[in-house]
């Protein structure tokens, strides 16, 4: 995913001495017509919010499907930017896909099924993830806008039960499937279909796996000769076990990993549970948890750029958090403006590349909803637009004043 920095509290706008310069000499100029004085002071009254408020995202709804009941929570985001999660319908939970210009859309669910359905993944061709109840027991779905729900079965021997969590841009599938013996992740491919990844050493036959790369490396959960261990996969290597925190008892699993192979999850560490990161070159670095918190934070997903969400403990309850290697764990209920401090962030669970957040809270009505948060310009960003306005009007303004 490519690089988003600009998650931090909004600083002071400063575009440079030189703009600093055309914009005054720009003031100076007498402007006879109120349209250009209008759209001037609009654009710059634009900049205030972020800059005196410390505000830096937007909050969207995004709603309920048809004859829902006020419960949505949203699970992944693409950087397209489109949605995928769950939503409480009259007969059950349905998947949805979510997109800024059709809104909130039910994927159904597989043949003979029972009217529910979950979507956990969607990777940036729009093919989502997730699971569903099917004729025979609950499967594993990969869902395509041309071809609907695909049913991706089980593995041979195994009891009808199989849940899909998480999908690459080459549409490389893992998840978890379940038998009479034992529970192991899975990696499905279109040419391939499903591959049981086994388990670490000396484990009791569990294991599921949360995410994949687009360079076809898997992280998850496995059972290990000292407890359940968080593991990377690749297919050269195997399943490698990452560890767990100093002080922890052996436990510790993994949600995400991004394209650098920077991998974020949760582990027992020496006061509780925390959120972790772990580095190929840096081993698993404890990311703590919010103020007043009760020792306990997950983190749920990473993008390229190093910024990871979740969810934590804090001193009102949990809350849904962003944490930057510059600026640390920020309760997501300090990003957003006055206009939307009614809502309560309960959990994140995905972001992309443009910082884009998704996840579920209560909304200003007490309603649990899924949310999508959208980062909003610099100051910086703002400074530029003021500057390059300024070198567009000045030179008019001033051919005006010639006889």
């Amino acid at each position: 995913m490519p690089t988003t920095n600009g998650l931090r509290c909004a600083q002071r706008v400063d575009g440079g001495s030189w703009c600093r310069t055309l914009i005054s000499a720009a003031g100076a100029v007498r402007i006879s017509s109120m349209r250009f004085r209008s759209v001037f002071t609009l654009i710059f009254l634009a900049a205030l919010p972020a800059t005196a408020h410390g505000v830096i995202y937007s909050v969207q709804d995004l709603g309920d499907l048809p004859g829902g009941t006020d419960g949505s929570s949203a699970m992944d985001i693409n950087d397209l930017g489109q949605v995928v999660g769950y939503s409480r319908t009259g007969t059950g939970y349905r998947a949805f896909l979510w997109t800024s210009g059709g809104g909130m859309q039910n994927l159904g669910d597989l043949p003979g099924g029972e009217d529910y359905s979950y979507a956990f993944a969607i990777n940036d061709l729009g093919q989502v993830v997730g699971y569903s109840p099917a004729a025979t027991g609950t499967h594993a779905f990969l869902w395509t806008s041309g071809g609907g729900m695909q049913d991706l079965g089980y593995l041979p021997g195994g009891a009808d039960y199989s849940v899909a969590n998480g999908i690459n841009n080459s549409g490389q599938v893992v998840g978890r499937r379940n038998s009479s013996l034992n529970t192991n992740a899975f990696l499905w491919t279109s040419g391939g279909g499903m591959q049981g990844l086994g388990d670490l050493p000396g484990g009791w036959d569990f294991s599921e796996a949360y995410g994949i790369n687009d360079l076809g490396q898997v992280v998850g959960v496995s059972d290990a000769a000292t407890g359940r261990r968080a593991f990377l996969w690749t297919s050269d290597g195997g399943m490698q076990d990452l560890g767990d925190l100093a002080g922890g008892s052996d436990y510790s699993y993994a949600n995400g990993i991004n394209n650098l192979g920077q991998v974020v999850g949760v582990s027992d560490a020496a006061t509780g549970k925390h959120a972790f990161l772990w580095t190929s070159g840096g081993g698993m670095q404890d990311l703590g948890y919010l103020p007043g918190g009760a020792d306990y934070s997950e983190a749920k997903c990473i993008n390229t750029a190093g910024q990871v969400v979740g969810v934590s403990q804090s001193s009102v309850g949990i809350r849904a958090f962003l944490w930057t290697s510059d600026g640390g764990m920020q309760d997501l209920d300090s990003l957003v403006g006055d206009s939307d401090a009614n809502w309560t962030f309960l959990r994140a669970a995905g972001i992309n590349s443009q910082g884009q957040i998704v996840g579920y809270g209560w909304n200003p009505r007490g309603a649990t909803r899924a949310f999508l948060l959208t980062p909003l310009p610099e100051p910086s960003t703002w400074g530029l637009v003021l500057c390059g306005l300024g070198a567009l009007i000045a030179p008019r303004l001033a051919r005006r004043r010639k006889p």
